[in-house]
């Protein structure tokens, strides 16, 4: 069997689901386990709705447009009526009433609790969509399968009783497909949780682990991975097979195209993932596997915007050493700060971290209780994977190189334009 996983941009309309069921009616032959992510920018648009609730705006207009927004999807494919509209009415009743009812709960678990709702929405009408155009399928709750700890926006899952239930839940199935939610589970007690922001190529990797899955597909907008981002690079070109460590890499330092956390259960069973356009169906994409073999053969470009170098510094003019590292260390996971990058000389230990201003303001006030902090922003930090460094001296004209890092495969620059200062 394989796995196909769609992503919000792909079903973000009427068009959208139909061109869905047009890639699927074209693997009808083999049993197929599809994820479906919430429908275009559904859940950026619940998150702003957690965030008025929290603030005591309007919460109840920007929800109801959410809903009536689907409702319109589902009247745009004639299916006015059926499951999906009985759906739409129920999941509705429920958001409201639980926001109405709640308590002061705290921030991750509400979230959980309403953001969830956006993948059991846009697939309560794939799921009908695909059973009127001649599909038959299952559609199953995720927040049933993909069993996790109670750890909201960032759940984790509990891998044996996972097993254990996705196994039995196709084995019980009436049809040869099945269709489910990415980015949910289900904690203890009943709880929805979510596996982290674009945890959606996760779910479809538990999904084929579970079943040993000959192949994940994740249908996107791009023709594949490239090795650069279009908007910085007119040149873009396709990565037409690279390996899970090189995926990882990618990955870890930017790259948007699949989740982190999507690589590892694929390769424990070599199961093979390809990245494909959702717009040009027929094009190969992009393999990864076990073949390492084309990785170093074209050089990958990473850009992250918006950046921050902090230089971190002892009091009394002392060594940093491994006791401030750890202690540093600790501050930064306290305040969940991603570090990007990492320096130390004998007196200074400097980092690099997206600039988030919130974390950021109130993890240099928590710094500045022990250590002299000095700080750039509006820093811009360039990857190279398998440089040269002609091409890497061309990307650095007119800019100042904060920090820079080199190993055999890869090249890391943080730079700013000369006009930036110090503070």
């Amino acid at each position: 069997m394989n796995v196909f996983k769609f992503g919000g941009a792909s079903v973000k309309n009427a068009e959208g689901i139909r061109n869905l069921h047009s890639i699927v009616s074209q693997t009808q032959s083999e049993p197929l386990f599809i994820v479906v992510s919430a429908m275009g920018k559904t859940t950026n648009a619940l998150e702003n709705v957690i965030r008025a609730y929290i603030e005591n705006e309007d919460w109840k207009t920007p929800l109801t447009q959410i809903f009536d927004a689907h409702s319109t999807v589902v009247s745009d494919l004639k299916m006015e009526g059926g499951i999906a509209t009985d759906a739409i009415s129920k999941i509705q009743a429920y958001a409201f009433a639980f926001l109405d009812q709640d308590n002061g709960s705290e921030y991750d678990f509400l979230y959980d609790q309403i953001v969830s709702i956006g993948e059991i929405l846009s697939t309560k009408i794939i799921s009908e969509h695909l059973s009127v155009q001649g599909v038959p399928n299952d559609w199953k709750d995720a927040r049933k399968l993909i069993h996790t700890d109670n750890n909201y926006r960032g759940a984790r899952v509990n891998w044996p009783e996972t097993e254990k239930r996705v196994k039995e839940a196709w084995d019980a199935k009436s049809d040869s497909i099945m269709v489910s939610q990415g980015f949910i589970g289900g904690g203890d007690h009943n709880r929805m949780t979510t596996l982290g922001r674009e945890g959606s190529d996760f779910s479809a990797a538990i999904f084929a682990y579970c079943l040993e899955a000959t192949s994940v597909t994740i249908w996107k907008g791009v023709e594949g991975v490239l090795n650069a981002d279009p908007k910085y690079f007119n040149n873009a070109i396709l990565l037409p097979n690279i390996s899970y460590r090189e995926a990882v890499e990618l990955s870890y330092y930017g790259a948007s195209v699949i989740h982190p956390k999507t690589i590892k259960p694929l390769e424990n069973k070599e199961i093979d993932l390809y990245v494909r356009s959702f717009v040009d169906p027929e094009s190969t994409g992009t393999l990864i596997n076990t073949n390492t073999s084309e990785d170093s053969k074209i050089a990958s470009y990473i850009f992250k915007e918006n950046q921050v170098l902090l230089s971190i510094s002892t009091r009394d003019f002392s060594f940093i050493v491994e006791e401030h590292i750890s202690d540093i260390f600790r501050r930064f996971a306290t305040h969940k700060m991603k570090i990007n990058t990492m320096q130390n000389s004998a007196i200074s230990f400097s980092v690099s971290v997206d600039e988030d201003k919130a974390k950021l303001q109130e993890l240099i006030a928590d710094l500045q209780t022990e250590y002299e902090v000095r700080y750039n922003m509006g820093l811009e930090l360039l990857t190279i994977r398998h440089f040269n460094e002609t091409i890497a001296e061309e990307l650095a004209t007119g800019k100042e190189v904060m920090l820079q890092q080199k190993t055999r495969h890869t090249l890391r620059m943080l730079m700013r334009k000369p006009t930036q200062t110090v503070q």
